[in-house]
């Protein structure tokens, strides 16, 4: 039997997860802030240590307690 070599075509590299710009910051850094100097106290509890939050999410957390009235 002739033996034929077949190439193999090279692995496609999955596409990488899209890298956003938006800047994200620790409970630390965003209790400094002077955006929420009212709000310490609750952020220092709603916000989780360890975790990287976007402006946006942080506002979005104040909304819903504000909302809901209540922590989780």
């Amino acid at each position: 039997m002739p033996t034929t070599s077949k190439t193999r075509k090279p692995k496609t590299e999955e596409a990488a997860p899209p890298v956003s710009n938006v800047p994200v910051f620790t409970k630390r850094n965003i209790l400094t802030f002077k955006r929420y100097a009212n709000r310490r106290d609750l952020l220092s509890v709603l916000l989780k240590d360890g975790e990287e939050y976007t402006m946006e999410q942080v506002d979005s957390l104040l909304q819903n307690f504000f909302k809901k009235g209540k922590v989780n």
